[in-house]
């Protein structure tokens, strides 16, 4: 069964994570991605290690666990765009390829002749999707932009950790990731309006404007009430009882969205009598006294352990979980039985296999593909540009020499 976007071809110009994010989404689609590396160093992520796979011979490849998470199913190709005859194959290679996307600066593609006029000249109907900092337009638009900063001047990081400390960001980067799943869906779009339209067009997405595009229901609040949200550490600003509690061995989630849950809850934790408190009977009641709950239910749930409160609570249908670490969730049973760990076997170049995470989406229909590991850099180069544009092996060796492939 064919894969979603089997049939497309991607010309990817984007390196890091924010870019790659998208582009992987697309490869697991079913889209050909054809990612551009620069000759001799590649990606900056390869070398954003350790921990690295290894070769044969026991040292650290070019296949750091950074590059690993955003990089499968993608054909590298090494060519370097800043000399005008590696620009003149990009523009070849352009020409066959149905999208483009791209993180350099805002600008920054004009001057190696890959601009979006320059590139609608021999692909009309391109979808050509930039990812910047802080977009094309504004009074930041020249500026270089990173997770961190995006997290920050995008309001993530003042809603993010306990109440008196200070602000700090995503334990991931939470805003390039974001920002890649939007720039896939915008692709997808255009694709759509492509089919009925024949046109092409560009697609201008930021970290920062996608930030603030998920601050959501916080950014709600403030626009709604003129009241700036402050951090609340494992809380949630609109449901009380919701957020981490202290068992006898631990910690556990609690996440009563209703009333009748919390009703539930009480009844389990053997304080029936919380619930039929005027202060604690609704929700809105429940957030005006939101401290003297939480005093009372801290007295409470150190009288069970973890496991009880888990398998107690989803008993009775009231949301209840575990704080994982990292090696507890991929040996959580419904983890598992999901296959959201997967392996796939390295080129012969390293020889083994290599353990990553899979794509959550699951069709009926068209399957997501899982088709070859991240690539090494320049796996693909003598493949692609013999079989796109087909380049003799004397070609080929011509332009190795010269350093542009």
């Amino acid at each position: 069964m064919p894969a979603p976007l089997e049939g497309l071809r991607v010309f990817d110009l984007t390196r890091v994570l924010a870019g790659p994010t998208c582009t992987q989404l697309l490869a697991d689609l079913g889209a050909e991605v054809i990612k551009i590396e620069r000759p001799g160093e590649g990606d900056d992520t390869r070398k954003w290690g350790p921990p690295y796979v290894k070769d044969k011979a026991g040292a650290d490849s070019d296949l750091s666990s950074y590059f690993l998470s955003s990089n499968r199913n993608k054909l590298s190709v090494t060519l370097d765009i800043s000399q005008p005859e590696g620009r003149d194959l990009a523009l070849k290679l352009i020409a066959q390829c149905d999208i483009l996307v791209e993180n350099f600066k805002t600008g920054g593609l004009k001057k190696y002749g890959l601009d979006y006029e320059a590139v609608t000249a021999v692909r009309p109907d391109i979808l050509y999707c930039s990812i910047t900092g802080f977009g094309q337009t504004g009074p930041y638009a020249a500026r270089a932009g990173y997770d961190y900063l995006a997290q920050g001047m995008g309001g993530i990081m003042s809603l993010t950790g306990e109440p008196e400390g200070e602000p700090i960001k995503v334990g991931i980067g939470i805003a390039d990731i974001v920002c890649g799943l939007y720039a896939s869906s915008a692709i997808l779009a255009a694709l759509r309006h492509r089919d009925r339209t024949g046109q092409g067009q560009y697609i201008d997405l930021s970290l920062l404007d996608t930030q603030v595009s998920w601050l959501t229901y916080e950014a709600a609040n403030y626009l709604t009430s003129g009241e700036v949200p402050k951090r609340q550490g494992s809380e949630h600003p609109n449901i009380v009882p919701y957020r981490v509690m202290p068992a006898s061995d631990g910690f556990f989630i609690l996440a009563s969205g209703n009333d009748g849950q919390f009703q539930r809850f009480c009844a389990f934790a053997g304080c029936p009598e919380l619930a039929e408190d005027p202060r604690f009977s609704t929700n809105s009641a429940r957030l005006a006294n939101r401290r003297a709950l939480y005093d009372l239910l801290f007295e409470v749930t150190p009288t069970k352990t973890q496991s009880e409160w888990v398998e107690g609570l989803n008993a009775v249908n009231v949301p209840c979980g575990p704080v994982n670490d990292i090696a507890q969730v991929f040996e959580d049973p419904q983890v598992i039985a999901r296959g959201m760990k997967i392996e796939m076997p390295l080129s012969d170049a390293a020889g083994g296999r290599v353990a990553l995470v899979n794509n959550p989406i699951r069709f009926s229909q068209t399957p997501v593909r899982l088709d070859s590991p991240p690539p090494h850099l320049g796996q693909h180069s003598d493949q692609v540009l013999r079989d796109l544009l087909q380049l003799s092996p004397e070609a080929l060796a011509g332009l190795r020499a010269k350093g542009i492939v």
